[in-house]
C-alpha cells in the first residue's frame, strides 16, 4: 500500500487550512458488504475462524465498541467479517484518508491523529454510537505491534468507554501478527489466523466502574505474547525470509552492547561487531549458532531488555537521539507534503525538529504523548518517526541512521512515564510542605 506525496515549500504547505472536522457517516449495507466481499480472499488464503463467547448478551441493533489488537493489515478483513452485518464506524488515522477521504467516510471511518490529544474522536465517537446508533471498531494500540507484544494503551481510554456508555466488546487475534509482522517489509507468510470475540462489559457493569477499574480490564485483555503463542501452539514458520530486517526490532546486541550492527537476514541474525549470530527458528525461537552462549531465547525478551537500556540512559542523561531526517507534513487529507530535510533531536528534554531552512522549528514535550507513532516501511516509503500536534504533523524519515525507529519509541514511553512519576512526586512533595 502506497500513500499520494507531493513536493512544496514549507511555506506553501503551512499556508495551507487544515480541513474540518466532520461529523461521522453511517456505513450503508453496500459498503459494508463490499469491504467483507473484499476480504474474503485473505481470510480464505489463512482458513480464518472465529470463536465467539457470550454474544448473546449483545442486541442486534445495539451499539457496541469492539476493542481489537492491532498486528497488521488482515485486522480490518476480520473485523468486517465478522461484525457483518453489523453496521460500525472504524477509528482510523488520519493519513489512512490521504487521496481517498470519500470512500474512507463511505465506509464509516472516523479520523484520528496517532498519539496525539483529539477531543473531537471522542466528540464523533459518541455521535456514532447515540446519533447514528452505529456500533464502533477501535484499535486502542493505535500503532502495530513491533515485538509481538501489546503497545502501550492510553490512560484515557477508561474514561472515553465511561463517556460512551455503551457495550465493550474484545476481539483478540491469534496468528495475524506471525503472518505478517511489522519489522518484515511486508512478505506474508503461510499462517493459520483465527480470532476470539469476547462480550467484555455490559453498560450496567461500565456505570459501576471507575475508569483506572475499566483500564485495569483492558490492560489484561492486551497482555500477550505472539512469538510464545506461536511456539506454545506448534505454529511453524518455514519461510526462508522469516528473519528478515529483524535488526529493526533487536537493534542492540546482548553481548558486546553495540548498537546498530546486527543484521537481520534469511533466518538469522548476526552483530557484525562481535560476529554473535542467531537463528530465528521455524517456532519463532532464537537459537545462538555461532558456537557461543546465548542471551535470549525470545524475540520478546531481548527487545523488554533494549528498553531496560534505554530507560538505564534517560535516567543517567546519556540517551540521546540527533540525526538527519526527510521531513514530510501531513496537514488535510489531499496529499502528504514533501518539505525538505532537517535534523531530529530526541533527549530528556523532548523532540526538537529543524529544518527546511531554518524555517521549521518544532518542540515536544515528553509529557506531550504516552508513546510515538513510530512505523517500518511505512507506505513502503521508509522507517518513520511523526511527531506533530493537532494542527499538523510532522513525519521525518531518518537517513544514514541506523535501527532508530523502535528504540525512538521505547525512550519516548520511558520517558513519558518518568517524567510523571517526577510531576507526582512533585506534587506530592508540595502536599508535605
Amino acid at each position: 500500500m502506497k500513500i499520494k506525496v507531493k513536493q512544496a515549500s514549507y511555506d506553501e504547505v503551512m499556508a495551507r487550512t487544515p480541513g474540518k472536522a466532520k461529523k461521522p457517516k453511517k456505513p450503508n449495507i453496500l459498503f459494508r458488504t463490499l469491504l467483507k466481499v473484499a476480504s474474503l480472499p485473505d481470510l480464505i488464503a489463512t482458513r480464518f475462524c472465529c470463536k465467539r463467547t457470550g454474544m448473546k448478551q449483545l442486541g442486534r441493533r445495539e451499539s457496541a465498541l469492539f476493542l481489537m489488537n492491532h498486528s497488521s493489515f488482515i485486522d480490518l478483513e476480520i473485523a468486517a467479517s465478522i461484525l457483518y452485518p453489523r453496521p460500525f464506524n472504524i477509528v482510523c488515522t488520519t493519513d489512512g484518508f490521504v487521496g481517498k477521504n470519500w470512500l474512507m467516510r463511505q465506509l464509516g471511518c472516523i479520523p484520528t491523529k496517532k498519539f496525539v490529544f483529539d477531543i473531537s474522536l471522542v466528540r464523533s465517537m459518541i455521535y456514532a454510537a447515540h446519533g447514528l446508533h452505529s456500533s464502533i471498531l477501535m484499535f486502542p494500540e493505535a500503532g502495530y505491534c513491533l515485538d509481538g507484544t501489546a503497545v502501550t494503551l492510553p490512560r484515557s481510554l477508561g474514561k472515553c468507554i465511561k463517556l460512551l456508555g455503551i457495550p465493550v466488546v474484545m476481539i483478540r487475534t491469534y496468528g495475524a501478527f506471525s503472518r505478517d509482522p511489522l519489522y518484515n517489509n511486508l512478505q506474508k507468510r503461510r499462517v493459520k489466523v483465527s480470532a476470539d470475540m469476547t462480550y467484555l462489559l455490559s453498560k450496567e457493569q461500565i456505570e459501576q466502574m471507575d475508569p483506572e477499574q475499566i483500564n485495569d480490564v483492558l490492560r489484561e485483555q492486551f497482555t500477550f505474547d505472539h512469538f510464545r503463542w506461536q511456539k506454545e501452539n506448534g505454529v511453524r514458520i518455514s519461510e526462508p525470509f522469516r528473519a528478515d530486517c529483524l535488526n529493526r526490532v533487536l537493534y542492540r546486541c546482548p553481548h558486546c552492547n553495540t548498537e546498530g550492527q546486527t543484521e537481520g537476514k534469511g533466518t538469522t541474525l548476526t552483530c557484525h561487531a562481535c560476529g554473535a549470530v542467531y537463528e530465528l527458528e521455524e517456532t519463532g525461537t532464537l537459537r545462538r549458532t555461532d558456537g557461543g552462549e546465548g542471551a535470549f531465547s525470545y524475540v520478546t525478551d531481548w527487545f523488554a531488555w533494549e528498553r531496560e537500556c534505554v530507560r538505564r540512559s534517560l535516567l543517567d542523561g546519556s540517551y540521546r537521539l540527533d540525526v538527519a531526517v526527510d521531513i514530510y507534513m501531513l496537514i488535510d487529507t489531499k496529499c502528504l507534503w514533501r518539505v525538505g530535510e532537517g535534523r531530529l533531536l530526541h533527549t530528556t528534554d523532548g523532540f526538537t525538529l529543524d529544518g527546511c531552512d531554518g524555517k521549521l522549528h518544532y518542540e515536544q514535550k515528553p509529557l506531550s504523548s504516552y508513546s510515538l507513532n513510530s512505523d517500518f516501511y511505512w507506505y513502503e516509503l521508509g522507517d518513520v518517526i511523526s511527531i506533530g500536534d493537532h494542527k499538523r504533523l510532522y513525519y521525518c524519515f531518518p537517513r544514514d541512521a541506523g535501527d532508530v525507529v523502535a528504540k525512538t519509541r521505547l525512550a519516548a514511553e520511558e520517558l513519558y512515564q518518568l517524567c510523571r512519576r517526577d510531576k507526582a512526586t512533585d506534587g506530592k512533595e508540595q502536599e508535605d510542605d
